[in-house]
């Protein structure tokens, strides 16, 4: 980059968003800083230099207030970018930039290889790129996420309902759940990571998304890492490091819900889930698309027709 190249670059940007949005921001700032500071400006140039430094320094200053962390995570926190349309997501140690490249290309692979219709069930991928702390030289993976406002995870879910949802009010998650799932796998995607903090959902919509991707996998290989406090509802070829599939995925979907449930789970529903979580793999049901008719006539056999239910926290 040139000296005019970069006060053509701060000239045109109308945000901030516009100058360092999807890049390695610190680092973009300091190469235009270095290039566009009047101490080094060329002969000639000083007033544009001094006009073009203090616009950048404007503009890096909104974005950098801009910025404001929203979530917190075991691998990595969550920061508002793009005015509140995207997160950016950022490992808290470079030892996880391989957990990061593994969302960023199962949301690459849903995105090539996925249903456009089931597209909603996960956040889209908007940029990756590897960003370098000027201090300690020390790279991470950060991954740009499309920002779902309005949507909750069943963490928060299960917090506000204390003595378990409702089964008839869990049903439609349960259904959106195993369609995200089928979304997945028929794309080649296993999630790996089925929790309830992972499960999003939007109260007044009936909406669901399945977030943090950074556990999936794609192929004959195991889950790389499971979530710490969940452990219980994983099945026992995680911990075993053998091979995972869409069993796997149906196993911790199946766990979800039924803790999400509690003891508001009615027994036809608990036989589905023990059906749904046999220890074996391969005695799974590995069709999250079949095993969501299953799911539909049990619950008409409960309830009869479907029908909207408000769903509030």
């Amino acid at each position: 980059m040139t000296f005019l190249h970069a006060v053509e670059q701060v000239n045109a940007a109308r945000s901030a968003q516009d100058l360092f949005g999807g890049t390695d921001a610190g680092h973009r700032y300091r190469t235009m800083a270095k290039l566009l500071h009047p101490d080094t400006a060329p002969a000639g140039q000083l007033r544009l230099a001094r006009e073009a430094f203090a616009r950048l320094a404007l503009l890096w200053e909104q974005y950098r207030r801009g910025e404001r962390k929203l979530y917190e995570g075991d691998i990595a926190h969550l920061y508002s970018a793009d005015g509140g349309a995207a997160l950016r997501k950022m490992p808290r140690r470079a030892r996880d930039n391989d957990l990061m490249q593994r969302e960023a290309q199962a949301l690459s692979a849903l995105e090539r290889h996925g249903e456009d219709r089931h597209r909603a069930y996960a956040p889209l991928l908007l940029n990756s790129f590897r960003q370098r702390d000027p201090d300690t030289g020390v790279q991470r993976v950060v991954n740009v996420l499309q920002h779902l406002p309005g949507f909750v995870s069943l963490a928060l879910v299960a917090r506000c309902y204390p003595q378990g949802v409702p089964a008839r009010d869990a049903a439609w998650m349960w259904r959106r759940l195993l369609v995200a799932l089928g979304y997945a796998h028929r794309a080649g995607v296993v999630h790996g990571a089925v929790v309830p903090e992972h499960v999003l959902i939007h109260p007044g919509e009936h909406g669901l998304a399945l977030v943090d991707w950074c556990y999936s996998t794609r192929g004959d290989e195991p889950i790389p890492a499971m979530v710490g406090g969940r452990l219980d509802l994983y099945p026992p070829e995680v911990a075993q490091r053998r091979v995972a599939g869409p069993g796997t995925d149906i196993y911790l979907a199946a766990k979800c819900m039924s803790w999400l449930m509690g003891a508001h789970t009615p027994g036809a529903l608990r036989r589905f889930v023990k059906g749904c979580t046999i220890p074996y793999a391969k005695a799974r049901p590995q069709d999250a698309w079949r095993l969501l008719a299953e799911l539909d006539d049990l619950l008409h056999q409960l309830y009869g027709k479907r029908t909207f239910r408000p769903f509030t926290l």
